[in-house]
């Protein structure tokens, strides 16, 4: 082979392997995304970072659901990831900590999403398919489908008992998974954990980004090696009428993040009218989540 052929293999071995790598990057596949895309946006356009979505009560609940608030209506369940599904426990920092997992991958799941309910919830929440339109069973859907792994814990407190409860799960998951990202994703005051671990590196460092659905905010984080180095991918996603976290305290949060880091991977998405549970309700999952797995090169 000549000098001038053997080149030209080295190249397009390159651009072969270049490829590849491309093509194995994981992404979530779709499920249900007509039905659970944001029905519309009043301002923005699809993939800013800030957008104002056209949220109806009339539309999202009244027609979604064949009970309000309770029971969407069956088009927007699939019983698939019921195959998979099992109620857990897991013996970590001397008490019993209960969690419902779902996915298909024991070992080696692609990702892992971690949801954290507010005050007076518990793992069911998480895990209730009919309930909030669905969403929770699109998500459970999502990592079921793809090689990823939902799931949904007890935990102690939403003090340092509960933040050690969610990372004991972590890190069980991290040794069977090393290679997978983990999102953890947090309605109402369960984003105290979620700051909690965003701000310890030990846990940091496995997440692959943060979702805050109606969620409190926290000062402090701006001072942590996570916001200054690791660039940790947040959604924000708030109702306007919001009575228990005021969305514009929230916002001016945001706009204080991308002031101080300007290039920081950050989404705030705000459900015009929504309420405080708005946001668990319409939260696009996948498109989040496929965002967080971009900017963080999964």
């Amino acid at each position: 082979m000549s000098r001038l052929s053997r080149t030209i293999a080295i190249l397009l071995a390159a651009v072969l392997a270049t490829t590849g790598m491309a093509q194995a990057a994981f992404r979530l596949d779709s499920h249900k995304d007509r039905l659970f895309r944001y029905p519309g946006l009043l301002a923005g356009k699809p993939g800013d970072d800030f957008v104002i979505v056209d949220y109806d009560k009339r539309r999202d609940i009244h027609r979604r659901d064949k009970e309000w608030e309770r029971k969407v209506h069956g088009e927007y369940v699939s019983t698939y990831p019921n195959r998979s599904q099992e109620d857990l426990k897991l013996k970590a920092n001397g008490r019993t900590v209960s969690y419902i997992r779902v996915g298909n991958a024991e070992r080696n799941a692609k990702a892992i999403v971690i949801y954290i309910h507010g005050q007076g919830g518990n793992r069911f929440q998480g895990n209730n398919d009919w309930s909030f339109g669905g969403n929770f069973n699109r998500i459970k859907n999502l990592m079921a489908r793809n090689g990823g792994l939902y799931i949904s814990p007890d935990f102690a407190d939403f003090k340092g008992r509960g933040e050690a409860d969610i990372a004991a799960i972590m890190r069980h998951y991290k040794q069977t998974s090393p290679n997978a990202p983990i999102f953890v994703a947090c309605g109402s005051m369960g984003s105290f954990l979620c700051w909690r671990l965003a701000k310890n590196p030990s846990t940091a460092s496995m997440m692959g980004g943060m979702l805050l659905m109606g969620a409190a905010w926290d000062d402090s984080f701006f001072s942590s090696s996570t916001f200054r180095a690791r660039k940790l991918p947040i959604y924000f996603g708030h109702g306007s009428w919001d009575k228990v976290y005021d969305w514009q305290r929230q916002a001016a949060f945001y706009t204080k993040l991308k002031k101080l880091s300007p290039g920081y991977p950050a989404k705030f998405a705000l459900f015009e009218t929504g309420t405080h549970g708005t946001p668990i309700r319409m939260t696009d999952w996948r498109l989040i989540l496929n965002w967080m797995l971009e900017v963080g090169g999964y």
